[in-house]
């Protein structure tokens, strides 16, 4: 009897770790033409809304950039952050989803997820090697341009979020 309780509490346990977080929030796929940017030169990504490329080294800041992917766990818990985030309008949120199977996968994510930010798809996975391999990955530019802080992994609450847009952009969402 106790096996099987056991096995019961364990299948609970897993079960909830493989848990996504969802979001009241429905989300839009956003056109990339509104990216401040400093030049387009580089190297150019679609943009998820199908419509246009942009080089993602030219983006201006002050911004976050989001790297991605709907596959990853982490990656998901994340989000609800940046939502909240890009609901303050204070800071420009730029994602990359990259290694997805397909540009409707990552539409269909964003939309799930109450995303409502340009991202930009990287369908070749070229951005690993400024990003690296894993994600998720968050880079903060200033207004200079400059990365002033890179994040590798989950940003795990609202808070840790907020006070890195303040701490390295000086900006209070």
């Amino acid at each position: 009897m106790k096996k099987i309780a056991l096995l019961v509490v364990a299948s609970i346990l897993l079960t909830s770790c493989g848990a996504t977080s969802t979001t009241s929030v429905a989300g839009k796929v956003v056109s990339c033409a509104g990216i401040a940017n400093s030049s387009q030169s580089g190297t150019r990504l679609p943009c998820l809304d199908g419509n246009s490329t942009f080089s993602y080294e030219s983006i201006k800041g002050p911004a976050v950039i989001n790297v991605w992917g709907s596959w990853c766990g982490p990656c998901i818990q994340e989000i609800p952050n940046f939502v909240e985030l890009s609901a303050t309008k204070k800071v420009t949120i730029i994602g990359i989803d990259v290694e997805e199977k397909n540009m409707a996968a990552g539409k269909k994510f964003v939309l799930s997820h109450g995303m409502d930010w340009p991202i930009l798809y990287d369908e070749k996975s070229v951005t690993k090697s400024i990003f690296g391999m894993g994600v998720p990955v968050t880079w903060f530019k200033d207004a200079s341009g400059k990365i002033v802080y890179k994040k590798i992994g989950t940003i795990h609450t609202k808070k840790e979020l907020f006070d890195l847009v303040h701490k390295y952009l000086r900006i209070t969402a």
